[in-house]
């Protein structure tokens, strides 16, 4: 099915595509944007413009009716009027009106279908619509003949720019998300991560209204029992790596809902990082970047169109977006049993936290609220020395509710269906980056199998002396002497110096949250 009626949009186009196979918008981008062209493995590559990321600081959210008392306004949350967002969607509608040719994608967020949303894509690039039709949950031919009305409506018309004098904007990029009409307007960049990530916050609203948990995890599941585990973890702290386990089902790589019944992935694809890809460092997504997936802004050889998966010319960010089934070992429908675990994963450049704690559920909230890791020297311009760095829920820029929200459920749902909760540090020890050493990730991957395996749960443990959480000292394949961070450190002093430092840096992060959570929880941070 390719032509459509656009007209209940105000968009009157000749041409209307929807919901194209690969196979056409390959032809469709090979047409009609010159920059596109087929990589040596058959996935396409696109180039997004001068925007190779996502621009948090140009999102909007409608202040308007009931939502103006329920979301967690500030710099992740931006009031605009309902009148400015209605003059941007005037915009980009007047925009789309321009084009000859549009497309629309109308697909799934959401494996359950009790939960899902219906989302139509309406965009002007082939790239675009590939990205979507790959990354949401593909209908069959039945469901789309019986798609009806959407749910969510987005109207990329990221190639217009907004326009600076209107009231609330910032540059000449806008994304704006309407609560209330379940609507996404994007001007000014042709990211195609900002549609994803638009989704996703909607997700983080809807749902939790429904007593359902979203969240910012992968989440794999065991062959044997279908129970699940979810992984969080910012970027750099091995949530990807981690949760490619063959010995267990892939549920899903970033986005995911714990219902009553379990746990289900909000997306159909997969959007990896591909700088420095190789097939012996991430075999399973070396071999998932063939026909049917994206490339996003890499460098690739002229003559063969070989991809140069280690150049970062044109960005650090280059992605690859992939179809979930690309994943040998992906579990189709995307959905599991409850968690058995629930891991938290940082990156500790400053050495002081443990390989693996076990945490009470206030300890749980407290740590989730905080969503820590560290940025090491060099890694950025000024990054001298190990930086923190706390987003909460370890997703802090697609939160819509109070982080507290988001905590309470995850605390409930931890309870009543009796997960463990653990914090892993996949960083330094014996020492902060440049004296220490990386966790080596033979001994990460040992400990993540040897929490899968139950066998962890029944370890001897002691408390941490700065931040309180349960050390475990003993763990299958991993050294002893290297679990308790105070034993690795050659200066005992340094040790104590550095974790002192790192709690108080906690205890002001969380400030900013405290009116939101209760004393039980406030209290669960480090003592030092």
């Amino acid at each position: 099915m390719t032509q459509f009626d656009l007209n209940p949009y105000g968009i009157q186009v000749d041409v209307v595509r929807r919901n194209l196979s690969p196979a056409e918008l390959y032809q469709e981008a090979i047409r009609n944007e010159p920059s596109s062209v087929i990589a040596d493995s058959g996935a396409l590559i696109a180039y997004s413009g001068a925007k190779t990321g996502r621009s948090p600081k140009d999102k909007h959210v409608v202040r308007t009716g009931t939502f103006a008392d329920e979301v967690w306004w500030g710099p992740v949350n931006v009031p605009i009027e309902p009148a400015t967002f209605e003059v941007n969607r005037e915009r980009a509608i007047d925009y789309l009106n321009t084009r000859s040719q549009l497309y629309v994608v109308d697909a799934f967020a959401g494996w359950d279908p009790r939960y899902r949303l219906k989302i139509r894509v309406i965009c002007t690039r082939p790239y675009h619509a590939l990205f979507m039709h790959t990354m949401l949950i593909r209908p069959t031919r039945e469901e789309l003949q019986s798609f009806g009305d959407p749910d969510v409506v987005i109207y990329n018309a990221g190639r217009f720019p907004a326009n600076r004098r209107t009231s609330g904007m910032t540059s000449k990029t806008s994304v704006d998300v309407n609560l209330e009409s379940r609507e996404m307007v994007i001007l000014g960049t042709e990211y195609a991560g900002e549609m994803k990530k638009g989704v996703f916050t909607m997700m983080n609203y809807f749902m939790p209204k429904q007593g359902v948990l979203s969240m910012h995890c992968s989440a794999t599941a065991d062959k044997q029992t279908g129970r699940s585990s979810v992984l969080f973890g910012l970027s750099g702290t091995g949530k990807t790596t981690l949760s490619a386990d063959p010995k267990r089902f892939l549920i899903g790589d970033d986005e995911h809902c714990w219902t009553a019944d379990g746990v289900f992935n909000i997306e159909g694809g997969c959007y990896a990082k591909a700088i420095d890809l190789t097939p012996e460092s991430e075999p399973d997504i070396f071999q998932a970047i063939r026909f049917g997936a994206v490339l996003e802004n890499v460098v690739y050889d002229q003559h063969d169109h070989k991809v140069d998966f280690s150049n970062d010319s044109i960005t650090q960010n280059t992605r690859g977006a992939y179809p979930i089934e690309f994943i040998q070992n992906a579990r189709i429908p995307c959905m599991a049993g409850h968690p058995t675990d629930v891991i938290f994963l940082t990156c500790d450049a400053f050495g002081v936290l443990p390989p693996v704690s076990r945490l009470s559920p206030e300890q749980a909230m407290y740590h989730f609220i905080s969503g820590y890791t560290a940025k090491v020297a060099g890694t950025e311009v000024g990054v001298t020395e190990p930086q923190a760095t706390f987003s909460p829920c370890f997703g802090g820029p697609f939160l819509v509710w109070h982080p507290g929200k988001y905590a309470e459920l995850l605390a409930e749902k931890m309870q009543r269906h009796q997960a463990h909760v653990w914090l892993v540090n996949t960083g330094w020890s014996g020492g902060a980056y440049g004296t220490g050493k990386r966790m080596k990730l033979a001994f990460t991957r040992a400990i993540i199998d040897a929490i899968h395996s139950g066998q962890l749960a029944q370890r001897p443990v002691q408390p941490d002396p700065y931040f309180g959480v349960e050390v475990v000292t003993e763990c299958p394949n991993v050294p002893s002497e290297i679990l308790v961070p105070g034993r690795t450190w050659a200066d005992p002093a340094a040790y104590q110096q550095t974790a002192s430092k790192l709690a108080g840096l906690f205890r002001e992060n969380f400030q900013k949250y405290e009116g939101g959570v209760s004393e039980a929880v406030r209290a669960a941070g480090p003592r030092g």
